[in-house]
């Protein structure tokens, strides 16, 4: 008898904030991939970005949670707060591994714009030996994806995999500006984030 392998989705990100483009294009990727789960793992230090210009981690991993609570599929980690330094993806995928048996697949899911940016990733070959990656992409993005798998040859052949999703215009960049300027962000984020943003005075300087 052949044994059921577990497959996970990890989505990680900024979320600063999370908003209802994360949550359907992980949606999309859950169903279309069969996974059993898709874990949320809210950055704490991100690399490529300036600390000084991010939200508290404390409440990016609320809001995620909040965004994700109704789904029995979702599931939020605080795997990078717990951690010490900038929060590489390596390090993160490496300390899964740990927490799963062998036999366990892990789906690492990322949108059209940061996929471009792969090549320039920490041990990036490496994390490809260690999990698949999902792109979740729109339909003109297609060329420049097939060119980020040449450029992996093999390894990226079998282990970089696309998805459309829906054509959601949604950046939490947007949001915050919406936020900033007293702009409705209703129905662009789940409703108990939107509560959350205004009660503890979020993205308003």
């Amino acid at each position: 008898m052949v044994e059921n392998k577990r497959r996970i989705g990890i989505m990680g990100g900024t979320f600063d904030p999370i908003h209802i483009g994360h949550l359907v294009t992980a949606e999309a990727v859950r169903v279309e991939y069969n996974l059993d789960e898709v874990i949320f793992i809210p950055a704490a230090n991100p690399p490529h970005k300036n600390e000084a210009n991010v939200t508290k981690a404390m409440h990016r991993y609320i809001m995620t949670a909040m965004a994700t609570y109704s789904n029995p599929f979702f599931h939020v980690s605080a795997i990078e707060m717990e951690r010490p330094g900038p929060s590489y993806t390596i390090d993160t995928i490496y300390a899964l591994k740990k927490q799963y048996d062998s036999s366990t697949e892990l789906f690492f899911i990322t949108g059209a714009d940061t996929i471009q940016e792969i090549s320039t990733w920490d041990r990036i070959e490496e994390l490809l030996g260690l999990c698949h990656f999902i792109a979740a992409t729109r339909q003109g993005c297609k060329t420049t994806l097939e060119q980020i798998k040449q450029h992996f040859g093999d390894l990226g052949k079998k282990k970089i995999h696309r998805l459309n999703t829906p054509e959601l215009e949604i950046s939490s960049t947007d949001i915050r500006d919406k936020v900033k300027n007293n702009i409705s962000i209703k129905y662009l984020v789940p409703e108990s984030v939107e509560k959350y943003i205004y009660k503890e005075r979020l993205y308003l300087e």
